[in-house]
């Protein structure tokens, strides 16, 4: 279906508009998804700017939204999946793009068959054990490696 064109598949929502903070950082929200019942598989989404890269799901707030509606509304756009939402792994700056992300654990319990981005973009996810996934964000998202290691050490 995507073959041989490369598309451009960051997706501008009609009507969206970008929330900052008082420092001019991109307020953003995200979720490192876990099973519900095997917290070592970690979910991953395929890049909406590389097909063949995996990251976290995430994405910007909206107007009067809190991050974790924001983290909840992302997962089930980008990911498909929906479950219980549980810590804070804390806010992370990202200076080089102006980003702050408050990144949360999402004990997932239910994965639709398809969701917006898998029909709209194409975006693919993947359970990875934790190990195979701290290497592919390492590889492309070292920031978003943290997240993972931050997890590790959070009560369960």
């Amino acid at each position: 279906m995507f073959s041989a064109v490369k598309y451009k598949m960051v997706k501008d929502k009609p009507n969206s508009t970008r929330v900052y903070d008082g420092d001019g950082y991109r307020k953003r929200a995200a979720c490192v998804c876990v099973k519900e019942n095997d917290h070592n598989q970690i979910l991953l989404v395929s890049s909406s700017n590389e097909n063949s890269s995996w990251i976290v799901p995430g994405g910007g707030l909206e107007p009067n939204e809190e991050p974790p509606e924001a983290a909840v509304r992302e997962v089930m756009e980008e990911a498909g999946v929906s479950g219980r939402l549980g810590i804070c792994l804390g806010v992370f700056e990202n200076n080089e793009r102006k980003h702050r992300t408050t990144v949360y654990i999402l004990h997932v319990t239910n994965e639709l068959s398809e969701w917006d981005d898998s029909k709209t973009i194409g975006r693919r996810r993947r359970w990875f054990e934790y190990e195979e996934a701290l290497a592919h964000l390492t590889a492309h998202k070292p920031l978003m490696a943290q997240w993972l290691l931050n997890k590790a050490e959070a009560p369960r």
